[in-house]
């Protein structure tokens, strides 16, 4: 068994998981009714990876003879004004979840619960290799308009995503 703050620290990290695959499916649906359908793919894969993440922390709750409590998502944002709107939101998110990732971290060296550090080490790394997906994507985004020839060839390129697990 977890100490309790780690435990509803670690369930809080969870949701925000899911929350986070939520957003992903909105900002989907943003690319979705443009009809830029590769873009939509994936913010599609995203928002498996985030469930998977958040299904990670379900199993580690288990593991750790803890149970994962399911609280209620918020209404995600749903109207963007761009491409680079959606792409600047998502690189927001990500910052934001390796902010909380890394309040983990430093709740769970102060309790000295070394599984859980071994646990948050790939989260480190993964947000890690968000940031930078996302701040790449941004820098792709300024040399091109949304709808033009390397955006376009950009929607095709995202089409071909798939989850990696």
């Amino acid at each position: 068994m977890l100490p309790e703050k780690l435990t509803q620290a670690l369930n809080d990290q969870f949701n925000n998981e899911l929350q986070a695959a939520h957003s992903y499916t909105a900002m989907a649906a943003y690319f979705s009714e443009k009809g830029y359908h590769g873009f939509a793919n994936f913010y599609l894969v995203q928002s498996r990876e985030e469930h998977f993440h958040a299904m990670k922390f379900y199993e580690y709750l288990v593991t750790m003879d803890e149970k994962p409590v399911v609280q209620s998502l918020s209404e995600p944002k749903n109207n963007y004004v761009s491409a680079m709107d959606v792409v600047e939101s998502s690189l927001a998110q990500e910052k934001e979840v390796t902010s909380n990732i890394y309040a983990l971290v430093t709740l769970a060296d102060e309790l000295q619960e070394h599984a859980t550090l071994s646990f948050l080490d790939w989260f480190i790394e993964e947000q890690m290799e968000e940031e930078k997906m996302f701040r790449d994507i941004i820098t792709r985004l300024k040399g091109a308009g949304e709808g033009g020839e390397y955006f376009l060839k950009m929607n095709d390129e995202f089409a071909a995503r798939k989850l990696e697990e």
